[in-house]
């Protein structure tokens, strides 16, 4: 699915319709010193086996792409709600 560089929508800070530079979400880099990837290495290490079930099979095709939406005018940033496509880009 094709997206557009730029669409106008409603900005909740500007209170009005202006024009948005869109741009496809991507998940930062995980850090292995932080709080949460700490505890679950600790719930896995030792003995006992798996602490959390394994998924086996996948029944998804594919993933939801979330948009991030950047106002022009006052650089307020939103995400707009994923949509389930194998294949997005902005052009």
């Amino acid at each position: 699915m094709k997206v557009p560089k730029s669409m106008r929508t409603y900005c909740p800070k500007c209170k009005t319709h202006t024009e948005f530079t869109v741009s496809i979400y991507k998940a930062g880099k995980r850090k292995g010193a932080k709080k949460g990837e700490r505890r679950q290495a600790s719930r896995k290490k030792g003995y006992g086996g798996q602490k959390f079930p394994e998924q086996h099979n996948q029944a998804k095709v594919s993933k939801k792409q979330t948009l991030v939406l950047k106002c022009k005018e006052c650089n307020y940033g939103m995400m707009r709600k994923g949509m389930r496509v194998k294949k997005l880009e902005v052009v």
